[in-house]
């Protein structure tokens, strides 16, 4: 069984990065009839804080990417102590006391004699009188994991298909604190074993974190889980802007989005397969394939984020449209102004040119005249078929006054519903209905001109 983690920190609410990475493990796993679970990254005492958690799991749901299953790496401390114990026993991790400078200073030597800034393992040479003299100091160390430099690292990536690393020309990682704390890329091995997770999905900013991951995950007598690694998601301006990397699900929940547009377009992009508005998760899973992603970097555009949407909201029932309509606005006014509509909630503002009020735009006299007197025509005439009213109105006033064309539509369109655009007439006359309709002709009829 094909099982994928997505594995945020709660030190903040979920981008659209986040987003993107949550939905392809999800797909990925769900295509092929596995799980696919989160792993809150929680190891971060001091930036961790609950509210975020509840946050990503809140996103998750309303995304429609509940996960099967849950781990908080902040209850899984202990079966870290026994991993590390085993690799201490094994000598594959080793203790080292480099401050920060120090290690910025040996930086600074090397790239000046044009070498690889990679760390020279001075810390493997200390002796236990070394040590000891450390622990008198007060000094803890901070520990590295030691590289096989005679193993080849290798493995065949999901999407940017064979992978070669050169253990030798990478610094052993600092994987635990001299506080005692961890750093990302251990316990992510630990848990990914421990999960039984098989499929790794993410980045290509983690293509050399992998590289070092597999010799950790041989350490630990496990085999590794088969990796991908994805282009970065890109803004407008060919980066990620801090912009669109702020932008979280909160803010497009606040702005009306439909889940499945975010999920439609984030899908989609970087692959070689069409963006497509799609209606549920099923016609996503279905048509997710890692073959069909590209090297390029993946860009998200707003202006395509709202075609989806619009494209969803014109698609969309009134029962599911109802919980978020103004109150009164049944289904045939509901498939007359859905046409017009970016967002549902756009249809308040719809709503508020059928109910009213509304003021007219400025007309010439000529045309205020025109419309003022249009009204005793709309209160005159049979309002029983209201599929024929606007053009009764409009036949009426052609033969009566010789106007056609946009010199008989737009005063009237204007006047009754105080825009020059919208739905059509036909189906929006109807629902302002002949009480309205005669009191805004004649409304806008005795408006002075300036």
């Amino acid at each position: 069984m094909i099982v994928t983690r997505f594995a945020p920190s709660p030190t903040g609410q979920l981008h659209v990065g986040n987003i993107r990475t949550a939905l392809h493990n999800a797909l990925l796993a769900r295509k092929a009839g596995g799980r696919f679970m989160l792993r809150i990254d929680d190891t971060d005492a001091e930036r961790s804080r609950e509210d975020f958690v509840e946050a990503i799991r809140a996103d998750l749901d309303w995304l429609g990417l509940t996960p099967d299953g849950e781990e908080r790496q902040s209850a899984r401390l202990a079966l870290y102590e026994q991993a590390f114990e085993r690799l201490r026993a094994a000598g594959r991790v080793y203790r080292a006391y480099e401050t920060a400078q120090e290690l910025d200073l040996k930086r600074k030597i090397l790239l000046g004699r044009k070498l690889p800034p990679i760390y020279d393992r001075a810390a493997l040479d200390l002796t236990d009188q070394d040590h000891a003299h450390f622990a008198a100091e007060g000094k803890a160390p901070h520990w590295r994991f030691r590289l096989d430099h005679g193993e080849a690292i290798a493995w065949d990536d999901g999407i940017r298909g064979p992978q070669h690393f050169d253990a030798s020309a990478m610094s052993d990682p600092v994987v635990r604190r001299a506080d005692g704390s961890w750093l990302y890329m251990l316990p992510s091995c630990i848990d990914d074993i421990d999960m039984g997770i098989t499929d790794v999905l993410r980045g290509e900013d983690h293509v050399s974190n992998t590289a070092v991951q597999i010799q950790m995950f041989t350490a630990l007598n496990a085999p590794p889980p088969r990796f991908a690694h994805e282009a970065l998601l890109v803004g407008g301006e060919g980066k990620l802007s801090k912009r669109l990397g702020s932008t979280g699900v909160a803010d497009f929940r606040e702005q009306g989005l439909e889940p499945m547009a975010i999920n439609s377009l984030l899908a989609r992009i970087g692959t070689s397969q069409p963006v497509e508005a799609k209606q549920d998760m099923t016609a996503l899973t279905d048509g997710f394939d890692l073959s069909t992603f590209g090297r390029a970097p993946a860009r998200f555009d707003e202006a395509e984020l709202l075609r989806l949407n619009a494209q969803l909201v014109h698609a969309m029932d009134h029962a599911d449209a109802a919980p978020r309509l103004p109150e009164g606005m049944d289904e045939k006014a509901w498939l007359t102004i859905r046409p017009n509509l970016e967002r549902v909630s756009d249809a308040r503002e719809w709503w508020q040119v059928v109910t009213g009020p509304v003021e007219c735009p400025e007309l010439s006299d000529e045309d205020a005249a025109f419309v003022g007197a249009s009204a005793d025509a709309a209160e005159a005439m049979d309002w029983s078929d209201e599929s024929g009213t606007w053009k009764a109105l409009t036949e009426a006033l052609k033969q009566a006054t010789g106007r056609k064309g946009k010199a008989l539509f737009l005063p009237l369109r204007l006047a009754l519903t105080g825009i020059d655009h919208g739905p059509d007439m036909n189906a929006l006359l109807p629902l302002i209905g002949r009480d309205r309709a005669a009191q805004r002709l004649r409304a806008a009829g005795s408006r002075p001109a300036a």
